[in-house]
């Protein structure tokens, strides 16, 4: 009697475990095309490479957005600084003693006085408005924005060469080069009794510069310090003082520090309030780029529905025969959801993949379609850098691919419970 009651009790069905071996050996026999399921086979193909590029293309435009917020703005910074200090009350006269008083709050770099004044820059090919700044020889090589991208000429003995530098840009525009004079005007010059006459002055390019961004390199004009005061009329004062701090993002923080320690009634601004309006369109082109993109995602997760649906249409027979064989309605669904989440997992890795190779070497594509499709995909006159540049941010990256894998296994949910719902008579009935 023990052994008949112990020869039933091994015959008895053991219920099977979530996602055991034998539900991922059906889901994967079920991903494998054949000839019958030809046209499920292609649908479950065009979901995977609908995911993969849908990912790729959202890396990758994300990586695009965020190189060109941090090169432009790394542009823009290293050249003008991160706050600018300003007098309200009396003459600049006393720039050096505030600068180095503001060197020493904690946090700032270093503080650099300038002259500055608009003016129009000619040549033999053409005359431009520029923007000129008298600035020292020992503070312009701390900007190395400028002073570590000489293309032509050098800055040594700049105070006492008379000349000045300019971008690679204006000097092209302009049709000037190395040791040719530029010819500048300013309204502000002389004092008549018929009343202030423009100043018109020719000065020797001794360097020519590029830093990369075309709105600069075709608009600033650099002048020994001493003498753009003579030039602009400003005797022995200064414009502003640029302050350079090592964190951007926390000026806000320093403002007050820098304020007190100027000593005299002064106005700071900084980068965020004089750029506002640009990097607020640029953050919201970013967030509504990422909303249109994640549609091909959508779209490629509604491809596995349409997939998966026709394979349970097309698998209701076995799956009948799975449930008289004693297999659950809960192993049925874990079928057919694995077999689509596995649609929907290697095509996003695949994506994820795809997207690093092209961040990698963006430049590289985006020399080759301009070559291919004959024209210039990144013009520096509207992008204002003369090159495209990808920058990859880890929380970034992870967001997608949860955005990819959620919306994936989202769409399997569906399929898999009405293959679980199947009635299994009904579905051998005329068979």
């Amino acid at each position: 009697m023990a052994v008949a009651d112990a020869v039933r009790t091994d015959a008895e069905p053991t219920e099977t475990r979530p996602f055991s071996p034998f539900e991922w050996m059906i889901a994967w026999r079920y991903l494998r095309s054949r000839r019958r399921e030809a046209f499920i086979s292609i649908i479950a193909g065009f979901s995977f490479v609908g995911i993969m590029l849908g990912v790729a293309t959202l890396i990758t435009v994300m990586a695009v957005m965020n190189g060109f917020r941090e090169e432009l703005l790394g542009k823009m910074l290293g050249l003008n600084g991160h706050m600018i200090v300003m007098p309200t009350d009396a003459a600049f006269t006393d720039f050096d003693e505030v600068a180095s008083r503001i060197g020493f709050v904690e946090g700032v770099k270093f503080a650099i006085p300038f002259v500055e004044g608009q003016a129009l820059a000619s040549g033999p090919a053409a005359a431009l408005g520029t923007l000129v700044r008298g600035i020292k020889k020992e503070d312009l090589d701390k900007i190395t924005l400028v002073s570590g991208n000489v293309q032509q000429g050098t800055l040594e003995g700049f105070d006492q060469s008379k000349g000045v530098a300019v971008g690679e840009k204006l000097a092209e525009k302009l049709g000037l080069r190395l040791g040719d004079p530029i010819t500048i005007v300013t309204p502000r010059g002389n004092v008549t009794p018929m009343g202030v006459t423009p100043r018109v002055k020719a000065f020797p390019i001794v360097a020519i510069f590029k830093v990369g961004m075309s709105e600069y390199d075709a608009a600033f004009v650099f002048m020994p310090f001493v003498q753009a005061q003579a030039y602009f009329n400003t005797d022995d004062k200064a414009s502003a003082v640029d302050v350079f701090v090592q964190d951007p993002d926390k000026v806000g923080d320093m403002r007050k520090a820098v304020e007190i320690a100027a000593q005299r009634s002064v106005f700071v601004t900084d980068w965020r309030f004089r750029n506002v309006t640009f990097f607020s369109a640029l953050e919201v082109e970013r967030n509504v780029m990422f909303l249109i993109l994640t549609m091909i995602v959508l779209v490629a997760a509604l491809n596995i529905i349409a997939g998966l649906t026709m394979l349970v249409k097309d698998k209701s027979r076995d799956i009948a025969i799975l449930r008289t064989m004693g297999a659950e309605r809960g192993s049925v669904m874990r079928i057919f959801f694995i077999t689509g989440a596995a649609i929907g997992t290697t095509g996003t890795a695949a994506g994820v993949l795809l997207g690093f190779l092209i961040c990698r070497n963006i430049e590289g594509v985006r020399q080759f379609l301009s070559w291919v499709l004959g024209t210039n995909l990144y013009p520096p006159e509207i992008y204002f850098l003369s090159r495209m540049k990808a920058v990859m941010h880890t929380g970034e990256t992870v967001s997608v691919v949860l955005l990819a894998l959620g919306l994936s296994l989202l769409a399997t949910v569906y399929p898999a419970w009405k293959a679980a719902r199947l009635d299994p008579v009904e579905a051998l009935r005329y068979e």
